[in-house]
C-alpha cells in the first residue's frame, strides 16, 4: 500500500512512519519542519526516516493545492501534522491555522486521491475536556484553544464519511511519552533536566493529576491497527492509550528511578487549561481493533531514557 503520513518527522508521526514501512508499505512522509521546537530533534528524526527508505516532502499544509504537491495515487493516509499541546507561546491563529485550515487543506487534497481507502485523522483526548476519562459518545468539553481546534479537525474529517465522499475515522491519543518525545514534554525534560541536575519546573498542583501515560509502541499498535478494518471505523471516534493510571508525581519517581538520582523541583504557577485527568476508555478499541496496550510505565522511562542518552548526552 502507498500511505501518506503527514508530521512524519514529529513524535509519533515518525514511529508511525516506521512501522508502516517495516510492515512493507511505501510510505510518503509530509512535513513543514516549524521551528515550534528544536529542529535538530525533527533533522534527527527525519534521517531515521530516510535512511529506511521513507521519503520526506517539505511542505506546509497551510498551503493550498497540496495535490500539485503531493502523490494523488495514495491508499492511506494517516494525518498527524497539527499545532501540538498547550503553550503561552501559541496564539490562537497558530492553533487556527495550523489545526483547522490544515486540515481542511488535506481534506480537499484527499477528494482528489482516487485509491484511497481511509483518512485518519489523529486526535486528541484534550477533545474531551479537563477530565478525559470517557467513552467517545460524551459530549466534548474542549477546555484549550488546541481542544476546541483539534475537535474542529476531527469533525470536518468525519463530516466526509456522513457525506460518503471517502471513508475516514478519528484516533484519539491519551498522553503519549516515549523516544522522541518533544524537547517541551515532561518526560524528556525530566530527563534533560535530571542528567544536568537542574530543577524541573512544576505547575502547582500537578504533581496529584493524573495521566494515562502511553508508551508510543503500544499507541502505534492501535494506529496501524484500523488498516484492513475500513468498514469497522468508517465513521468512527476511537480512544487509544492505557487504561492504567499514573500521577504525575508517580511519573517523576519512575525517571528518578532509571536515572538513580533525585530530581530538583521548582514549583510554578498553574497553566490554564491543563487537563486534571485522563483515563483512556478503550472498550471500542478493544471491540474494533482487539487493541491491548502491554508497556508499563517503568519500561516506557527506560526506553525514553536510554534513547535520550544516546542521542543527547
Amino acid at each position: 500500500m502507498k500511505i501518506l503520513v503527514t508530521g512524519a518527522v514529529g513524535f509519533i508521526g515518525s514511529h508511525t512512519a516506521e512501522r508502516l514501512h517495516s510492515l512493507g508499505h511505501e510510505v510518503i512522509g509530509v512535513d513543514n519542519f516549524s521551528d515550534y521546537y528544536s529542529l535538530t530533534l525533527k533533522n534527527l528524526n527525519a534521517k531515521a526516516l530516510t535512511s529506511k527508505g521513507i521519503s520526506i516532502i517539505k511542505q506546509d499544509l497551510r498551503e493550498d493545492n497540496l495535490s500539485t504537491v503531493l502523490p494523488t495515487d495514495v491508499d492511506y493516509i494517516f494525518h498527524f501534522a497539527a499545532q501540538p499541546g498547550i503553550s503561552s507561546t501559541s496564539t490562537f491563529e497558530d492553533y487556527f491555522t495550523n489545526n483547522i485550515i490544515a486540515t481542511k487543506h488535506l481534506i480537499d487534497y484527499a477528494l482528489k486521491c482516487n485509491n484511497l481507502k481511509l483518512f485518519v485523522n489523529i486526535g486528541t483526548s484534550s477533545i474531551y475536556g479537563l477530565e478525559a476519562t470517557f467513552p467517545e459518545s460524551i459530549a466534548p468539553k474542549p477546555a484549550s484553544h488546541y481542544g476546541v481546534t483539534k475537535l474542529a479537525a476531527e469533525q470536518l474529517v468525519l463530516q466526509k464519511s456522513r457525506e460518503e465522499k471517502f471513508k475516514s475515522c478519528s484516533l484519539r491519543l491519551y498522553s503519549v511519552i516515549g523516544p522522541r518525545e518533544r524537547p517541551e514534554k515532561m518526560y524528556t525534560k525530566l530527563i534533560d533536566l535530571g542528567l544536568k541536575d537542574e530543577a524541573f519546573p512544576l505547575f502547582e498542583g500537578s504533581d496529584t493529576h493524573l495521566r494515562s501515560f502511553t508508551y508510543v509502541g503500544d499507541i502505534v499498535d492501535g494506529v496501524v491497527s484500523v488498516i484492513g478494518n475500513e468498514a469497522k471505523v468508517d465513521g468512527e471516534i476511537i480512544n487509544l492509550g492505557t487504561e492504567v493510571e499514573h500521577t504525575t508525581q508517580e511519573g517523576i519517581e519512575a525517571v528518578e528511578q532509571v536515572l538513580g538520582k533525585k530530581i530538583k523541583i521548582n514549583v510554578i504557577a498553574k497553566r490554564a487549561g491543563d487537563q486534571l485527568r485522563t483515563k483512556a476508555n478503550i472498550d471500542k478499541a478493544r471491540k474494533l481493533l482487539n487493541y491491548n496496550p502491554q508497556t508499563t510505565l517503568l519500561d516506557a522511562v527506560k526506553y525514553q531514557v536510554a534513547w535520550f542518552k544516546e542521542n543527547f548526552k
